[in-house]
């Protein structure tokens, strides 16, 4: 829209300039003058694209017929965009343009005009249609140059500031877990390491070897996030991610406990994606993280389905025999790993199933 008001006004001067209204009169017939006025207008609404058709005619223009509104608009387009030098060389292509225009003034009107009005006109009009506009486009774009560079300044501190911020909170993140979560793990392996060189019989020693072995694991991994909460990008460097080679040993654990976990391997296995693998196994492991805390000992189906481009992971469990302790949890269990299931393009589905069961079900595109 400002451009076709720009069009309609560089048209409607340079009409008014060649009519002789504000301007030098021209002996042409009034269409012709119309038509030069309109491509001098259509030439400014163009201008949005490219401002060189504009000057070229307010080059043509002004030589032609003194027609000045088209050149000064040009003068300020190129005050916008020329630096340097292309500035350099409009300015030395206005100067020809005001030079041939002073000598046609002459040939037209004669020597004694050369030392009077031609050449005064001419000077004035030079300052007047390219000094001033130029003058003016240059101000306007140091001006918004200066805005966008504070613009940018500003964006950059704020984004400063935001990573300074999420560093703090990761650092105190890693200091809570370290004096919290990992004193008491590690007392728990300690406690268990007691219990293992006291026990009395095998079934407990195991039991308590058990509790250390996960123990350890537990402080490893904890080590591993600490890292990477305290170093942002760093990856894991202690211990490589889980995958589904993993996988029995998880199983193992829980079989330990008294569940009855059975797994099953379904289709021709093949390797997938490092990140399908270690969502699998996040799957399996929050699945029997849940049997734990809510099903006690109840029997427990895992099945692996390698199918045609995905992997399905379904987690199956019975209901309760007896009524299982309560363990504490923050609720945030299926939630992180439906959010981490369909990163990947896949679906996670949960349900209760007839007879006190529950189903864990993750298809993932692989």
């Amino acid at each position: 829209m400002r451009f076709v008001l720009l069009g309609a006004g560089v048209f409607a001067a340079s009409l008014l300039v060649v009519n002789g209204q504000i301007g030098v009169p021209s002996s042409l017939p009034l269409p012709v003058l119309v038509a030069v006025a309109a491509v001098a207008g259509l030439a400014a609404w163009q201008a949005r694209r490219s401002w060189w058709p504009l000057a070229a005619v307010g080059a043509a223009g002004y030589v032609w017929l003194v027609m000045w509104p088209p050149l000064l608009v040009a003068s300020y387009c190129a005050g916008l965009a020329l630096s340097g030098r292309r500035l350099a060389a409009y300015l030395g292509g206005c100067l020809a343009v005001c030079g041939v225009a002073a000598l046609v003034g002459v040939y037209q009107a004669g020597p004694y005009e050369l030392m009077t009005a031609t050449t005064g006109n001419a000077l004035i009009l030079a300052l007047a249609v390219i000094g001033l506009p130029l003058a003016l486009g240059l101000l306007v774009r140091t001006r918004r140059e200066a805005a966008r560079e504070r613009a940018e300044r500003r964006e950059h501190e704020q984004v400063m500031r935001a990573e300074q911020a999420r560093a703090q909170e990761r650092a105190r993140i890693a200091r809570e877990m370290h004096d919290v979560v990992a004193h008491r793990v590690s007392l728990m392996v300690l406690h268990a390491g007691a219990l293992e060189m006291r026990a009395s019989d095998e079934e407990t020693e195991r039991a308590a070897a058990l509790i250390g072995g996960i123990g350890r694991e537990a402080l490893a991994n904890l080590r591993d996030v600490l890292g990477v909460l305290r170093t942002p990008g760093r990856e894991s460097a202690v211990q490589p991610p889980p995958t589904l080679e993993d996988l029995d040993r998880l199983l193992d654990q829980s079989r330990a406990l008294g569940i009855a976990v059975t797994r099953h391997d379904e289709g021709e296995a093949r390797p997938v994606e490092p990140t399908v693998e270690r969502t699998a196994y996040r799957v399996v492991q929050e699945a029997l993280t849940n049997v734990h805390k809510h099903a006690g000992d109840a029997a427990t189906d895992v099945l692996i389905r390698y199918g045609p481009g995905e992997l399905a992971v379904e987690v199956r469990n019975q209901a309760p025999g007896s009524p299982p302790g309560e363990l504490p949890g923050a609720g945030w269990g299926l939630v992180g790993l439906r959010e981490r299931v369909e990163l990947l393009g896949g679906t996670l589905r949960t349900s209760a199933q007839d007879g006190g069961g529950f189903l864990v079900s993750a298809r993932i595109p692989a």
